[in-house]
């Protein structure tokens, strides 16, 4: 019996293709042929073959994604905590399988592989890959398999690389994919560092131009390259409270060469296991595709590329992650959005560095499941949870955390048009977006800064971009939203006066309702009790509260003047409804609609 949550004793499988005549040709203009991919499937493709998702894996991994190939195994598969019954790709629902990479030297053909033209190993006479050819080759296996479109493709690092270019060479053959600590391209240092780990093989006196033996190989070189490629999957923080200066050996510092911190030891190691099980000129050759990687080279533009994306997407990145750091991510995002496109970001906190997409499942896994859910059942329930995220009933939930049902969202809902395009900033965990979607059909998008509401609204069916509004919306292009909504967030807001600019430069029109500071029983409570005031629209002890400003009514009349924007509508609310006399006394909250004079 497997262990609980596990998809138990798996089996590598090996396909072989031919492309006509013979042969693929390559993006380097080689040609290769014929060729075999090593994979492994966990789960059951279900009779419409609609559940199917293809995992990618990183520089280091290979087919073996989860599960154990015997009961001895003591090491289970490189995503074994996010593939099987009940996790985030879970094999009681989905038909999940996994491919060695073109090239690789885990059962796929690449340089270990054996040329047919000589009789012995390509070695270095193996044509130089690229991602698009890896991503090519998988597709050859996808649709020997009988699946015409994938349900997703994902993958993190330089699988993540391959899920992006999967989404914009075969843009018709998945219905979405997660692009998980990757990049639209490797830049100076990427290609910097892989070409240190590649001079260190090369340099070997063992590796003999690539014609080396298995029981001859430049191991010294190729756990160098190791060793330095895994200092880069670290964060300072992670190696910091791992290692610190802990010495090898207890005692005094001996004052030699020798290695003496612990730090180098657990490199050692790290070195050490891996060439156990890898091809040094696999390295060369996947390291150099990684390098060549730039999903905006034959396309003329990241925007241009992203346009051809048909898919939803979910990108994932990791903000102590230097190799792949949080911008690179948010470039995707961006021009994803620029094109319209349907993208979900997050920018998961860890202290992990790069190694976090293999290490943080806890947040990972509500958000892929939340996403996959949605994607696979798009009509799913969305209902707002009864609590937020971290459990603190919604009445008192800090607005940019999560929206309750609110006297504002009728009136917002009544003045957006059917069908346009909506932009809501401080989403929380989305319910007024779902509204909006559900009652005028509208193409929306949140915007909020809080990981777990946005954790909340992936699992509600929202597209929705972790982001800070007080830096600005200078990524969007002009007028690209026909409403941008700003619901009881902008009390909170740092610069509010750049971020109406922005609404207004992004948005045709925009909502704003935010709590009158000006309402009496705020007044009386200052005056009488001189007290800082408590209500149901501002719930918090004055140490406990989000708000950065203290606005009335009459306040923000003078702003929007002030900054030269037109006031289209005023509704001052309470819990009855309209206020119709002393609006800036009687109000407990107000909503505007503005535009651009």
């Amino acid at each position: 019996m497997p262990e609980q949550g596990s998809v138990g004793l798996v089996q590598t499988q090996y396909f072989t293709f031919a492309v006509p005549p013979n042969e693929m040709l390559l993006e380097g203009g080689a040609k290769l042929g014929p060729i075999t991919l090593a994979y492994e499937t966990y789960g059951e493709l279900n009779a419409e073959r609609s559940n199917a998702i293809l995992l990618l894996h990183a520089l280091s991994g290979d087919a073996h994604a989860a599960g154990r190939h015997t009961q001895e195994d003591r090491k289970t598969g490189w995503w074994d905590s996010m593939v099987g019954p009940g996790k985030a790709f879970d094999t009681n629902k989905y038909f999940v399988f996994c491919s060695n990479v073109l090239g690789g030297c885990m059962g796929s053909t690449g340089p270990s592989s054996i040329n047919s033209a000589s009789g012995k190993p390509f070695a270095l006479d193996f044509p130089v890959v690229t991602i698009g050819d890896m991503v090519s080759a998988q597709r050859e296996l996808v649709l020997s398999l009988g699946i015409n479109q994938l349900l997703c493709v994902a993958g993190g690092s330089m699988g993540g690389m391959q899920a992006l270019d999967w989404a914009t060479r075969f843009p018709d053959m998945m219905k979405s994919a997660m692009i998980i600590s990757a990049g639209p391209l490797h830049d100076a240092q990427h290609i910097a560092f892989h070409a240190v780990g590649r001079e260190a093989i090369r340099s070997d006196p063992r590796f003999q131009h690539g014609a080396y033996t298995k029981e001859s190989a430049p191991d010294a070189g190729l756990a160098i390259a190791r060793m330095l490629a895994h200092i880069t999957y670290l964060s300072d923080k992670s190696m910091r409270m791992k290692f610190g200066r802990k010495l090898r050996e207890s005692g005094a510092l001996r004052y030699d060469l020798d290695k003496e911190f612990s730090v180098e030891s657990y490199l050692d190691y790290q070195g050490e296991q891996f060439v156990s099980r890898f091809d040094a000129n696999t390295y060369l050759y996947v390291s150099k595709a990684l390098d060549y990687f730039d999903i905006s080279r034959s396309h003329g533009s990241l925007d241009a590329a992203m346009a051809r994306v048909q898919s939803k997407l979910m990108v994932l990145a990791f903000s102590s992650d230097w190799l792949y750091p949080p911008h690179q991510s948010e470039e995707i995002v961006y021009a994803l959005t620029r094109q319209n496109r349907n993208v979900t970001y997050a920018n998961i906190a860890s202290d992990y560095g790069h190694d976090a997409f293999l290490l943080e499942t806890a947040v990972m896994d509500k958000l892929i499941s939340g996403f996959l859910l949605h994607v696979m059942h798009p009509n799913a329930t969305d209902e707002p949870p009864a609590q937020t995220a971290s459990g603190k009933p919604a009445e008192v939930e800090k607005s940019s955390d999560y929206k309750a049902q609110r006297i504002d969202y009728d009136l917002i809902i009544e003045r957006v048009d059917r069908g346009s395009r909506v932009l809501d900033i401080g989403c929380g965990n989305g319910v007024l977006l779902r509204r909006l979607q559900r009652e005028k059909d509208v193409q929306g998008m949140g915007l909020e800064v809080d990981e777990e509401a946005v954790v909340s609204a992936v699992a509600s069916g929202i597209s929705v971009v972790q982001a800070d509004i007080d830096k600005g919306l200078s990524a969007l292009p002009d007028q690209c939203f026909d409403y941008v909504v700003l619901s009881m967030t902008l009390q909170v807001l740092k610069h509010p006066d750049l971020v109406l600019r922005e609404m207004l430069r992004v948005g045709k029109k925009c909502i704003v309702s935010f709590p009158n500071f000006g309402l009496w029983r705020v007044r009386a409570g200052l005056l009488f009790g001189g007290r800082a005031p408590v209500t149901h629209n501002l719930p918090y002890a004055w140490h406990q509260s989000p708000n950065r400003h203290v606005l009335t009514i009459k306040d923000f009349r003078e702003f929007c003047t002030g900054l030269g924007i037109a006031i289209e509508c005023e509704i001052p609310l309470n819990a009855c409804g309209k206020i119709r006399f002393w609006p800036n006394l009687f109000a407990e909250e107000a909503l505007y609609v503005l535009s651009a004079k």
